[in-house]
């Protein structure tokens, strides 16, 4: 993977014509989105890639927000969904999620990303990495249309 920006995802189409890094989370959700095409044929539920696309966008921006930067980026389609990676600078592992009652909506200021990927994502796994910062690695589950749940 490279040192700034994205990566080209593993085992799909490339994040964009030229094969180039994207370093938005935006870029980063149209070329997640792109996978699930490529691999799914637009069979997969809508619900699912919605999850999908939140997810991407929280990790990448938390890894923009909070992590010293992104690092690296890599989706990779897997039998029932994506796995998703996103590499940062930043040794520290996102907050624990406040249990049942964290407080009222309106008196917290920002917050929601991290519990909104674990209520979304399957299999989350952090690595710290030896040489500095720390790879998420998460996965989405993506059903097809005619496929019960």
């Amino acid at each position: 993977m490279r040192e700034e920006g994205l990566a080209p995802a593993r085992g799909a189409v490339g994040p964009g014509p030229s094969g180039a890094p994207v370093p938005t989370a935006s870029a980063a959700r149209a070329h997640a989105r792109s996978v699930v095409d490529a691999r799914w044929d637009r069979a997969a539920r809508e619900e699912d890639v919605i999850d999908l696309l939140l997810v991407v966008s929280e990790l990448v921006t938390n890894a923009l927000r909070h992590g010293g930067g992104l690092a690296g980026f890599e989706t990779t389609p897997v039998a029932d969904g994506i796995r998703v990676s996103v590499r940062d600078h930043s040794d520290e592992a996102p907050a624990a999620v406040p249990g049942p009652d964290p407080g009222r909506a309106g008196h917290r200021v920002g917050g929601y990303g991290w519990p909104l990927v674990v209520r979304l994502a399957r299999e989350i796994v952090i690595d710290r990495l030896p040489t500095g910062g720390k790879t998420i690695s998460v996965l989405l589950p993506i059903r097809t249309a005619g496929r019960p749940d």
